[in-house]
């Protein structure tokens, strides 16, 4: 098909990825659907694009040089690591993103910390293993005791929209909150050194974005830093924690648990060491936080917000500055 002039041509490059149809942007436009899309197979599906839309599939430089005509990327989820955002910059092409839109996120960090905390594996376990029924008493208590979040301390890596949600809920839990600054800096005004905030956090919220420079911020030294029955809660991106450690120090007991939505390869096609254990104190999910029927309606009307944004003239969320 030929494109008429100054119609865009938008191609949505994994529409599996959501479960309710985008709506039609408000402006001239071809739309292409692809419901997934192999790496190999982008530099051919953007070639005629003028805006693509990934929510995962990555994209490099050397599919930016088969695709002449694009002018923006928009990337339909906060985490923009799979986007070469260099090379965009570099070919004047704008890539923008969702932000603070799930308001499932904040609520899945408490999940996995109440499921960890007040040890529910092992409680449902017991249960059907009939401790319930043999038990002297009207109640089954195991030892040691589950531990209450009030007056815990719980400390944010990533201050974005997402924590701030996390920070209003822990403070509902009647928690205290402390927000780590960059790793090896002093910290400013409201924050706490980085490696106070791990040493002192009963719960360690990891949501930060996983750019160079957080790639395996938390790793052995970190881990052995952490109180010995604090939580780790990673909702951001993996790659973030070194894993083959957390497996380790949670084999060895270093820590009280952790629970992780993310993974360092996804799908783990090739496996995980955190998908090797089998500890009532490790819960995994599958990158599934900010799923729900609410929050995917608040990032598909982002979505296009986004790209309306950009042909109009007033781009917003932008990551690059294709310009300067």
């Amino acid at each position: 098909m030929t494109r008429k002039p100054g119609m865009e041509r938008i191609v949505l490059l994994d529409d599996a990825a959501f479960t309710t149809a985008m709506p039609a942007p408000r402006f001239a436009h071809e739309w292409v659907n692809h419901a997934a899309t192999a790496p190999e197979e982008v530099a051919a599906r953007i070639r005629e694009a003028t805006i693509a839309i990934t929510n995962q599939v990555p994209i490099s430089a050397a599919d930016l040089d088969q695709a002449p005509r694009l002018r923006m990327v928009a990337v339909a989820a906060t985490g923009y690591n799979h986007v070469d955002l260099a090379a965009c910059e570099e070919r004047g092409i704008l890539v923008a993103n969702v932000r603070d839109w799930s308001v499932s996120v904040p609520e899945h960090v408490f999940a996995l910390t109440l499921a960890l905390r007040r040890r529910l594996a092992e409680y449902q376990a017991a249960v059907r293993e009939g401790e319930w029924a043999r038990s002297p008493v009207y109640g089954l208590m195991l030892e040691p005791l589950p531990r209450a979040l009030h007056g815990s301390t719980l400390g944010l890596v990533g201050y974005g929209g997402l924590a701030r949600r996390v920070e209003r809920i822990a403070h509902g839990f009647g928690m205290d909150v402390i927000v780590a600054d960059r790793k090896g800096a002093a910290p400013r005004s409201g924050r706490v050194a980085f490696d106070e905030v791990i040493s002192r956090s009963d719960v360690l919220v990891i949501l930060c974005p996983l750019t160079p420079e957080t790639r395996g911020l938390i790793g052995a030294v970190e881990l052995a830093r952490m109180k010995a029955d604090a939580l780790l809660i990673n909702c951001a991106r993996g790659g973030i924690v070194d894993e083959a450690a957390l497996a380790a120090v949670l084999q060895s007991g270093g820590i009280g648990g952790a629970g992780f939505d993310v993974l360092s390869e996804e799908p783990p096609a090739n496996g995980n060491p955190l998908l090797e254990l089998d500890l009532p104190n490790l819960i995994v999910t599958p990158h599934m936080a900010w799923a729900s029927v609410e929050s995917e309606r608040i990032l598909i009307d982002e979505v296009i917000g986004i790209i309306e944004a950009f042909v109009a003239g007033s781009p917003r969320n932008v990551l690059t500055q294709p310009d300067s």
